[in-house]
């Protein structure tokens, strides 16, 4: 059996959707599973042996339809016996339609349906902590009926090669070994994912000054003048405490930081999903227009706890479509203060590590 899984877009989108292909290798063990994902992803499946190939999909073949069909009939000539479009929009819906495969599955979408064999109804509500983005995933490989044990977190490879690198450069940084290291995922992908960076830097001086860690900031290398914003605005005690600029120098190289970290705090994003996928607990601080049961993956309140104006302002929510929200997200992150956070931050924190001076 020739199988091809199809994710576009985002890293945690990418990471997320392993699991069908993690899936259908322990459920087939003998068969081929191609995975297609835009090249910018390509980082967080290396190590991953369920996968035997990764299809690029690159900017110049969705620059234009006739640049698409052409990538499509590239698709097609490979003859998979069965597509899983797990991105299912328009790219993948044209992809999946011309392949040629004998079974095609994705979700259920008005208009769509004959596309595919299989239209699986996609979930509104979380069954369980896993969250919709994993549920969702999973959902799609019930009508294979597999015999298996299903898998239900992803997984990050890290090679010993990279495990000695994350620990020689914490070394060069003077990382403080005796002590646990937060990483602080300091900025979201855009504005519209980003907590206000003096509020940031309250959650981050919380930290600093009330427990014994090392802070590690993350960012991308374009978004350092906030970042600097942010470690000006803390305090002296705190500044002490933060690495800078350990950064990496590609995908690879963060994994292997994150893997060296103990935990992780900050904003919802790509970050966030792979600290999970290395089983490293997390603090969330999710953007107004995010669907916090879409993304609070594991959500336990032990090893992962979250927030969202929501869980304190519900009313600010009501009627409002996700447009709406996301065009007054920064509206609505002023109203988020840090004095909503901290409290159930704290509680996090103190299963975790230790504070400064316990009573």
């Amino acid at each position: 059996m020739k199988i091809l899984v199809i994710q576009h877009k985002m890293i945690g989108d990418v990471l997320i959707s392993s699991l069908i292909c993690e899936n259908l290798r322990k459920a087939y063990p003998s068969a081929t599973i191609h995975y297609l994902v835009n090249d910018n992803t390509t980082p967080v499946l290396e190590g991953n042996k369920s996968i035997d190939k990764i299809v690029l999909f690159k900017p110049k073949e969705q620059k234009t339809l006739v640049s698409l069909l052409k990538f499509a009939f590239k698709i097609r000539a490979e003859k998979y016996d069965l597509v899983i479009d797990a991105y299912s929009k328009l790219q993948s819906w044209i992809v999946t339609f011309l392949s040629g495969a004998s079974r095609k599955i994705s979700y259920q979408k008005a208009g769509r349906t004959f596309i595919y064999t299989d239209n699986v109804p996609k979930l509104e509500f979380p069954a369980t902590n896993l969250g919709l983005a994993i549920e969702r995933r999973l959902s799609l490989l019930e009508p294979l009926n597999l015999p298996i044990e299903t898998i239900v977190t992803p997984r990050l490879f890290v090679s010993e090669t990279e495990k000695e690198f994350a620990k020689t450069l914490f070394e060069r940084y003077k990382n403080d070994s005796n002590r646990k290291t937060v990483m602080i995922s300091l900025l979201g992908s855009d504005a519209y994912k980003t907590y206000p960076l003096d509020y940031m830097a309250k959650i981050v001086d919380f930290i600093g000054l009330n427990y014994d860690v090392n802070l590690l900031f993350n960012y991308f290398p374009k978004q350092i003048e906030d970042a600097k914003t942010v470690y000006e605005l803390c305090s002296a005690e705190t500044k002490s405490k933060i690495t800078f600029d350990l950064l990496g120098n590609d995908l690879r190289e963060f994994i292997a930081i994150m893997n060296q970290c103990d935990l992780i705090v900050g904003n919802d994003g790509g970050a966030i999903n792979m600290a999970k996928a290395l089983e490293k607990p997390s603090f969330i601080l999710f953007s107004s227009w995010i669907e916090k049961k879409s993304w609070a993956t594991f959500e336990d309140g032990i090893s992962h706890t979250s927030v969202h104006l929501k869980d304190f302002k519900p009313e600010l929510f009501e009627n409002k479509s996700t447009a709406e929200l996301k065009k007054s997200s920064q509206e609505l992150y002023v109203q988020f203060e840090p004095e909503l956070v901290i409290p159930k931050l704290s509680s996090f924190l103190n299963r975790h590590i230790k504070l400064n001076n316990p009573q």
